[in-house]
C-alpha cells in the first residue's frame, strides 16, 4: 500500500538525515575533498555538473565514449535529468547521453526504451542511480541500471569497485528536451475568507489512458516517460500507421457520425488500416496536428508539463480515473491491427493504471528536488486533500471508470465463474489498499452489477461481442428525469432481443471475434443490417442493478468511497438512489447529472462546463447553464462549488474554438483572447503557450490540451463576468473535498449500526 501525502514528511526528514554528511570528507582514494557537495541524491535534478573522480573528471574519449582522463578545465558537464527518484539520465553538453554496454562508458545520441523497441519493461542502458559513497558519505557513487554495475575509474565494475565521485557545478550544459508552462510567477497558497480551500476541480479524468487499451498506442502519447518528452509524446506512426491509418477508433470517433457504415467497418478491418489519408502523425517537437482536444480523440492532452500549466491557473482537485475498454482492445490489439503490450483486460489496465499513477507522483517530485516537493499529490482521505491544497499543491482522487470493474463481466471468460459476494468484497479491498477511492459500477456495458449505460450506436455492437447476449432494449421507460446515455433509439434493431432473465445463458459465442471477424459476425449479418430505427423513439436497458450491483454499493458506502453514478442506465440510476437515500449517502455525477436535484440534497456533487461561445446577450456561464445549476444546487440545499469533468483522454472531444474555420458558433465573435494575461488568483502570468514548437491559438484551436484551461477561464472571465460569478467555479474543489467528507461520516455511522 502506498504512503499517503501526509505521512511524507516524517519519511522526508529520515531520507534527508541518513544522507546528510556527516565528518570529513575523502575521495576514492583516501585523500580529503573540500570542494564536494552534501551528499543528498535528489539536489542535483535539473542541474549541470562536472563528474570527479581521484582519477579526473568525466570527458570525452573519441567520439563513442567517455573516461576519467580529463582535467577540470576539459571535463564534460552533464546536465542531470531525472528519470526517477534518485535516477538521472547524463546528457552531454552535444546533447549526447553517458550510457553503457555493461563493460565500458559509451555515449549515443539517442535512447532506446519501451517505446522505440516495443518491449515493455524494456530498461534503457542511460540511466544511473545517484547513491551515496559507502566509503565517503559526502560523495556518490552511480549505478548503472541496466547492468547493476557502478561507475568505475576504468569503466563499470562491482561495488567493491564504484568509483566515489563529486558533482561539481559547471555551466555550458545543453537544453534537456522539454515542454515548458509559458507562465511567470508561482502559485501563493490562499483561501476563501470562510476558510474554503481555494481552486477547482477536475472530477473525471483519464491521465493515463495510454495504459489501457492494451497499453500501447491506440490511444498514443504519455503524461509523462522516464527518459522525457521525446519517448512521452513520440511520432505515433508506429502505432497509428503512415497518414494515421491505423487510427481506426480516433477516425470513428472523430468523424462525429452517428450512422454506423457497417461494410466500410467491415472493410475497414480486415485491411487493417483506412483506405484514406486519417491524420499527420509528427510528434515532439513538431506536433503538426496533434495534441488537438477537440479534434483529436486518440491522442494524449495531458502531459504533465501541460497539467502543470492548468495547476499553475487554479486546478486543485483532479480525480484520476483509471480506463480501458476490452473490446477496442481486442479489436485493434487482438485483432493485430495495432500493437498491445498486455492482455485486453480491464483489470489488467486499471493495475498498470494504479503503477503509472505512482510512479508519476514520484518523477514529478523528482523533478522539484526529493520526495514530496511536487505539486501533483495523490491523496486517500479527505482531510490530505485539503492539507494538500491548503499547501498549494494539487490534491489527486484515484478512481475507476471501465466496464469489467472488479474482474466482474456478465458473461465470464471461457464458462469461468460469476462474481459473487466474497470475490467482489476482496477485490474491492484490494484496489481500496491501492489508493482507490472513488468507482463506476458500471460503464458501457453489461456486467455482474448492472446492465450497461444503454449508450447506442457502437456500443449496442460492443456489448453484444462483450456479453455474447443480443440486446436487451424497452420502449418502458420512466421518463421522470432526463440525461445520460439511456435514451434515443437503437442502431442496430435486429439484434434486439429483450430477456426476461438478465443472467441466462447468452445463446451466442463470441469471445474470440478477433480472430476471424467475418465468420463470427457472417451469420448476424442480416440481424446488423437492420436499422437503425428512425426518429427519436425511446429505448432504454430493460435491466437495472442486480443483487451483486446492490452488494457493492453497501460495501463501497461501508469504506467512505465515492459512487459514480451517471453511467447508470435508467433502473440502475433510480434503484440506486434508493439505496442512497435510504442510508443519507452523497453520490458523484460526473458527467453533469443531478437527478432533478436529489443529488445535492444528498451532499453530493455534479460537474459543467462553459460554452466555447459567446452570446450576443448574455455570458457564457448562463448560456451553458453553469448559473442555472447552482440556483438548483442552492435550491436543494447543497454546497455552491461547481467544477469541471472534462473526461479528458477519454474519448469526450475538449470545447472547441470560438474563431476560424473549425468555429462552430452561430454568432459572431468578438474579443478574441490576447497574452499575457493574470490568473484568478492574480499570482501567476500566462504568455501565449507553444508545444514544441508550434505556437498554439485558444482562439482558433481551442482547448488543444488542458494546459489552456487558465485560457478559457479568461476568456470566459471577459465575457462580462464579475469575480463573484467565477467564485463558485474555485469553490469546486471544497465542493469536492466536502462530498468525500460526508461520505467518510455516514460511512463510520453505517458500520457502527
Amino acid at each position: 500500500m502506498r504512503i499517503a501525502f501526509g505521512r511524507w514528511t516524517i519519511i522526508q526528514v529520515l531520507i534527508l538525515a541518513a544522507l546528510w554528511p556527516v565528518g570529513g570528507c575523502s575521495d576514492d582514494d583516501g585523500s580529503a575533498s573540500t570542494s564536494a557537495p552534501s551528499a543528498n541524491i535528489y539536489s542535483p535534478a535539473n542541474g549541470c555538473y562536472a563528474v570527479e573522480s581521484s582519477s579526473g573528471f568525466l570527458g570525452r574519449e573519441a567520439e563513442t565514449g567517455y573516461g576519467f582522463s580529463a582535467s577540470a578545465q576539459t571535463a564534460t558537464p552533464f546536465f542531470m535529468k531525472p528519470s526517477a527518484l534518485g535516477t538521472y539520465l547524463l546528457y552531454d553538453s552535444d546533447a549526447g547521453y553517458l550510457v553503457s554496454d555493461g563493460s565500458m562508458l559509451r555515449r549515443v545520441s539517442e535512447l532506446d526504451s519501451d517505446v522505440t523497441t516495443l518491449i515493455d519493461g524494456y530498461q534503457s542502458n542511460g540511466e544511473w542511480d545517484l547513491q551515496v559513497s559507502d566509503r565517503d558519505r559526502s560523495r556518490f557513487r552511480l549505478r548503472h541500471r541496466k547492468s547493476g554495475l557502478y561507475l568505475t575509474r576504468a569503466g563499470l565494475g562491482d561495488v567493491a569497485q564504484a568509483a566515489a565521485i563529486a558533482l561539481q557545478p559547471r555551466a555550458g550544459c545543453a537544453e534537456f528536451p522539454e515542454e515548458k508552462t509559458y507562465t511567470e510567477g508561482r502559485v501563493k497558497v490562499t483561501k476563501f475568507d470562510d476558510g474554503a480551500v481555494f481552486g477547482f476541480a477536475d472530477a473525471h479524468s483519464h491521465i493515463l489512458a495510454n495504459f489501457g487499451f492494451g497499453g500501447w498506442g491506440i490511444f498514443h502519447g504519455a503524461p509523462f516517460h522516464p527518459l522525457g518528452v521525446k519517448h512521452a509524446l513520440p511520432d505515433c506512426q508506429k502505432f497509428h500507421g503512415s497518414e494515421g491509418r491505423k487510427d481506426l477508433f480516433g477516425y470513428g470517433y472523430d468523424s462525429n457520425s452517428s450512422n454506423v457504415d457497417l461494410s466500410l467497418l467491415v472493410e475497414t478491418l480486415l485491411r487493417g488500416r483506412l483506405p484514406q489519408f486519417n491524420h499527420h502523425t509528427a510528434g515532439y517537437p513538431d506536433f503538426t496536428e496533434w495534441p488537438s482536444g477537440p479534434f483529436s480523440s486518440t491522442h494524449q492532452v495531458q502531459y504533465y508539463k501541460w497539467l502543470e500549466r492548468a495547476y499553475l491557473g487554479g486546478l486543485r482537485l483532479v480525480v484520476q480515473d483509471a480506463v480501458s475498454n476490452q473490446i477496442i482492445c481486442d479489436l485493434l490489439g487482438n485483432g493485430r491491427i495495432q500493437p498491445i503490450r498486455y492482455s485486453c483486460n480491464d483489470m489488467t489496465a486499471v493495475e498498470r493504471q494504479l503503477d503509472e499513477v505512482y510512479h508519476m507522483q514520484d518523477y514529478i517530485d523528482a523533478q522539484e528536488g526529493g520526495p514530496g516537493n511536487g505539486w501533483f499529490r495523490i491523496v486517500t482521505t479527505p482531510q490530505a486533500a485539503r492539507e494538500v491544497i491548503l499547501a498549494g499543491k494539487m490534491a489527486v482522487v484515484l478512481g475507476i471508470e471501465t466496464s469489467n470493474v472488479l474482474d466482474c463481466p456478465l458473461t465470464p471468460p471461457d464458462g469461468g465463474p460469476r462474481c459473487n459476494e466474497d470475490s467482489v468484497r476482496q477485490r474491492l479491498e484490494h484496489v481500496y489498499e491501492r489508493g482507490v477511492r472513488a468507482m463506476f459500477p458500471v460503464h458501457k456495458y453489461d456486467n455482474a452489477f448492472s446492465a450497461g449505460d444503454g449508450h447506442k450506436g457502437f456500443i449496442e455492437l460492443g456489448n453484444m461481442i462483450q456479453t455474447s447476449n443480443f440486446s436487451n432494449f424497452t420502449t418502458d421507460c420512466d421518463e421522470s428525469f432526463a440525461g445520460g446515455f439511456d435514451s434515443g433509439a437503437m442502431s442496430f434493431p435486429g439484434i434486439n432481443m429483450p430477456r426476461a432473465d438478465y443472467f441466462a445463458a447468452p445463446p451466442l459465442d463470441l469471445s474470440h471475434f478477433y480472430d476471424n471477424i467475418i465468420f463470427t459476425l457472417g451469420p448476424l449479418l442480416d440481424r446488423l443490417m437492420q436499422g437503425p430505427i428512425p426518429g427519436e423513439h425511446l429505448h432504454c436497458q430493460a435491466a437495472g442493478l442486480t443483487p451483486l450491483g446492490e452488494f457493492l454499493m453497501q460495501q463501497m458506502m461501508s469504506k467512505g468511497m465515492i459512487i459514480e453514478v451517471d453511467h447508470m442506465p435508467r433502473r440502475s440510476y433510480k434503484r440506486a438512489y434508493e439505496i442512497l437515500e435510504a442510508n443519507d449517502y452523497p453520490a458523484a455525477g460526473t458527467h453533469g447529472r443531478d437527478y432533478n436535484g436529489r443529488l445535492y440534497a444528498l451532499g453530493g456533487i455534479s460537474t459543467s462546463g462553459f460554452s466555447n461561445c459567446r452570446s450576443a446577450t448574455q455570458a457564457a456561464t448562463v448560456d451553458d447553464g453553469f448559473q442555472s445549476r447552482l440556483d438548483t444546487i442552492r435550491a436543494n440545499g447543497g454546497y455552491p462549488g461547481l467544477g469541471f469533468g472534462l473526461d479528458l483522454n477519454g474519448f469526450a472531444g475538449a470545447t472547441g474554438p470560438r474563431f476560424g474555420s473549425r468555429s462552430g458558433c452561430g454568432v459572431p465573435q468578438t474579443d478574441p483572447l490576447s497574452y499575457p494575461f493574470t490568473s484568478y488568483a492574480g499570482d501567476v502570468t500566462f504568455l501565449q503557450p507553444k508545444v514544441g514548437n508550434r505556437t498554439l491559438d485558444f482562439n482558433t484551436e481551442g482547448l488543444v490540451h488542458i494546459g489552456l484551461l487558465p485560457d478559457q477561464i479568461e476568456d470566459v472571465r471577459r465575457d462580462g463576468l464579475s469575480k463573484k460569478d467565477l467564485d463558485p467555479l474555485f469553490r469546486s474543489a471544497e465542493a469536492y473535498i466536502r462530498m468525500w467528507e460526508k461520505a467518510e461520516k455516514r460511512a463510520a455511522e453505517l458500520r457502527a449500526r
